[in-house]
């Protein structure tokens, strides 16, 4: 599954395709130049169970990584699972 990306002066997003339609997606906002603000994910019954969820949040810690920005994860999902991980915590 290939994660790809979505990004406007002010918000973007990082999600996967499946027959023309996003079968999965995280969204976030921009909070100046230093950090986004992850506001939501969600991810398709078809592909619940398959750790999508964390591989879209594994994607936005590389993103901020390679951009030398921080995120704030509103999102409940982003936020339990970053906590999981304490190698992530340098992004947040």
């Amino acid at each position: 599954m290939e994660i790809k990306e979505q990004e406007t002066e002010n918000k973007g997003s990082f999600y996967i395709e499946a027959d023309g339609q996003r079968k999965a997606e995280m969204t976030y906002s921009k909070a100046g130049t230093e950090r986004i603000i992850i506001d939501h994910t969600e991810v398709s019954d078809d592909l619940r169970g398959m750790g999508v969820g964390v591989k879209l949040v594994e994607y936005a810690v590389n993103f901020v990584r390679a951009k030398g920005i921080k995120m704030l994860p509103l999102c409940p999902f982003a936020k339990a699972t970053l906590q999981r991980h304490p190698e992530w915590k340098d992004v947040w």
